[in-house]
């Protein structure tokens, strides 16, 4: 919805009556409509399910697949086109084989009906994948999702439901999440351009469920921050928390490993520079980045607690991956709750209100 259907939906409502949409980092999340007493939701699938309708259709080995459709053959001059299929090179993603089975349906081909037909086969599809995918998340966590309108709050439920602690994860805010949100800069990605011998092999590889791994191994901050001032270190060598540091980087590495962010002409962009400056960071990416040589000079910052929170989530969702295969869609909900958790809890917690009415609207 949020990069297409919405663009026709907003117009439309917004003519016949009040309208109160729900966006988040440029996304329309989902859009309120009220007309005479009456409220009605538009929610994004895609917010919930992030994978393309005829791979979720497969997944979910729901009875409607998805439909194929000469996306290349439209244009403004053949709206009502009749007569023969258009040939092949006019499908996108589909095989000689599906093209022949299409076919073999059809002797006259239109335009508007096959449209219109591909559209419905589309909403009973997703409409069968979303009614499935409501009944596992309920047998297995005993959640319906239609409260929950991404899939990250979707997790977010889950974890707050059957795992958290009382007392353990406090929400921050003003000046203190503004500080500790210095050290946020996103992950950092280096391309590499392989150059082999001839007739050698180059070897690829990927990790697996790299978040959830983290999440299952390593301790996370807890409890209320403490404030302090000075090198921490030097009372409590173990401290754990985020520093703000004057930090000195080795002018002879290769690789920088420790990023800031500088004020561009486009707004802020992330690097990982060499030389001198002074950042917030959190101590065990300190600790680290002293293995390759950096130098910190602690001047103030906060304390935490430290705990392994997320051990009992990533066990059970990951072990539910490994009960089932891949063309079960358990399967793929594990995945998708796994890598979608961890990032909620540095969504910034601000969101815009917004409304759109028409210019003869009563309110």
């Amino acid at each position: 919805m949020a990069g297409f259907d919405a663009i026709f939906l907003l117009k439309i409502l917004a003519d016949l009556g009040f309208v109160k949409p729900i966006i988040h980092n440029n996304n329309i999340i989902s859009i309120q409509f009220n007309l005479n007493g009456y409220t009605v939701q538009f929610k994004d699938s895609y917010q919930l399910l992030t994978n393309s309708l005829k791979n979720l259709a497969e997944s979910f080995g729901v009875e409607t697949q998805k439909g194929i459709f000469p996306y290349n053959f439209v244009n403004e001059n053949n709206l009502n086109y009749v007569g023969p299929i258009p040939e092949f090179k006019y499908f996108d993603g589909i095989s000689s084989i599906d093209y022949n089975c299409y076919i073999e349906n059809y002797n006259i081909w239109n335009m508007k009906d096959e449209t219109i037909r591909y559209c419905e086969i589309d909403c009973i599809s997703l409409y069968q994948i979303i009614i499935k995918f409501n009944e596992l998340i309920f047998e297995q966590f005993n959640i319906n999702i239609h409260r929950y309108p991404t899939l990250s709050s979707l997790a977010f439920a889950i974890y707050r439901t059957l795992f958290l602690e009382i007392d353990t994860i406090p929400q921050l805010s003003g000046q203190v999440a503004k500080d500790i949100r210095q050290s946020y800069t996103g992950g950092a990605v280096d391309m590499y351009i392989p150059f082999n011998n001839e007739d050698t092999k180059v070897y690829a590889y990927d990790v697996n469920s790299l978040y959830p791994s983290v999440m299952l191994k390593f301790d996370m901050p807890i409890g209320k921050p403490t404030l302090f001032e000075g090198d921490i270190r030097v009372i409590d060598p173990k401290a754990f928390g985020f520093f703000y540091c004057n930090i000195i980087a080795p002018n002879n590495l290769e690789h920088p490993i420790l990023q800031t962010h500088i004020k561009t002409e486009g707004g802020l962009r992330s690097v990982a520079p060499l030389g001198q400056w002074s950042d917030m960071i959190f101590s065990e990416e300190l600790i680290n980045a002293e293995k390759f040589g950096y130098k910190f000079n602690i001047l103030w910052g906060y304390k935490f607690e430290r705990k392994n929170i997320f051990k009992d989530y990533v066990t059970k969702l990951y072990n539910l991956r490994l009960q089932y295969p891949k063309s079960n869609p358990l399967n793929l909900i594990a995945k998708l709750l796994l890598n979608s958790l961890y990032g909620r809890f540095g969504m910034i917690d601000s969101f815009s209100t917004i409304e759109i009415i028409n210019e003869h609207s009563k309110f």
